[in-house]
């Protein structure tokens, strides 16, 4: 619908302009490329083994497994764990659909927790309330660049002898007590689509963990779940990253802690501009952590016709997500839910993504803030 509304509207200001960051490294970019072009070899190679060190090292972790995308990289993460058939996994009510489809992927059932009102991540004191005797995993998604609470999670996982698996595809980077997201659990998931903060030129992904066991098994299912060519330990799958977006990777991985500066440094100037503005709700930081904003998030009552008016005035939005995943055929199942996740169900019909990106202009982010703060005024 929102696509629809704007294709009639000239966009002057764009959610998201890739374009400029690949011109900004153009020639480290490019060297990488041919170097892995000229190099004639293409598969597990030694760029996926130079990227993998790099982002273990960078993560603050033993052990990184290369995979083809983000949603493999979770389904790995649970088979690895040994979770299937007749297990539960905890999982945040307001995420992307991805995180539920690798539950049940592997046969698991995934199940709804509210999130905080105020930072939008799971909510720690929602998580006990839904543990039963079949739930083995907290699946924790830190949504938005946001770093969920892990103190609590952590301390409701050893209570109940759970594990805890990070989804931190929107997170790249961010930090909490001290520690990047991606070492603060069992296992980590994550995503390097093009559009993330460590993003690639194509799909990929990658695990994280100080389990050499784990990280082990991990390689082994990923590659038909064999260890030595045609002699198969497991039932594993087909998922590796190529070398060229490896290559890309470890080239990105050298800017990445000054673009998520950027972006703290754009957050920072709505967060201090929005914040009290009427109908306009913006996120609140888990005290200790430091986002990286993947996604700037607000609510506001009026959504679609705040859109509309933003889009009248050139400036492209989106939103995170138009429809949760509860409302979703593929999950009719959980239709009768409707009533019992009315967090999630705000979240879902107010949240409006506003543009944010590493190299974004003062004019850019300016007119945001002044458009914003003219329509507000009126709702």
């Amino acid at each position: 619908m929102y696509s629809f509304i704007e294709s009639y509207m000239t966009i002057s200001y764009p959610y998201l302009e890739l374009k400029s960051l690949y011109q900004s490294i153009k020639p480290e970019i490019d060297e990488a490329i041919m170097r892995v072009v000229s190099s004639g070899s293409y598969s597990l190679g030694e760029e996926v083994k130079e990227f993998e060190k790099l982002y273990a090292m960078y993560t603050g972790v033993k052990y990184c497994v290369a995979v083809g995308n983000g949603l493999d990289a979770i389904r790995l993460s649970l088979m690895a764990l040994n979770i299937g058939k007749g297990d539960e996994v905890l999982i945040p009510a307001n995420t992307y659909i991805a995180t539920a489809l690798a539950v049940s992927e592997v046969g698991a059932t995934p199940v709804l927790v509210e999130p905080h009102p105020f930072t939008f991540n799971i909510d720690p004191a929602k998580i006990e309330e839904k543990v039963t005797s079949k739930t083995k995993a907290i699946l924790v998604v830190h949504l938005y660049g946001q770093p969920a609470d892990m103190k609590p999670i952590s301390k409701i996982a050893k209570k109940y002898h759970l594990k805890v698996i990070e989804d931190n595809a929107q997170a790249h980077g961010a930090v909490y007590a001290g520690r990047k997201t991606g070492s603060l659990s069992d296992i980590a998931a994550t995503s390097f689509y093009p559009g993330k903060n460590l993003g690639a030129l194509g799909d990929g992904g990658a695990i994280t963990t100080d389990n050499k066991k784990l990280a082990e098994k991990v390689r082994f299912l990923a590659n038909y779940g064999q260890k030595v060519k045609y002699i198969n330990v497991y039932k594993g799958i087909n998922s590796r990253l190529d070398e060229v977006q490896a290559a890309v990777l470890s080239v990105k991985l050298h800017h990445l802690d000054e673009w998520n500066e950027q972006r703290r440094k754009i957050a920072l100037q709505y967060t201090t501009a929005l914040k009290g503005l009427p109908e306009i709700q913006v996120t609140e930081v888990v005290e200790g952590s430091l986002p990286v904003w993947h996604i700037y998030p607000i609510l506001v009552k009026k959504r679609n016709k705040v859109k509309k008016l933003l889009s009248e005035n050139g400036i492209q939005t989106l939103v995170h997500y138009p429809l949760p995943m509860h409302h979703q055929k593929a999950y009719q199942e959980w239709a009768h839910l409707k009533k019992k996740l009315p967090i999630t169900e705000r979240i879902h019909r107010e949240e409006l993504s506003l543009p944010l990106y590493p190299l974004m202009s003062q004019d850019h982010i300016d007119a945001v803030i002044s458009s914003l703060s003219k329509i507000s005024a009126t709702l």
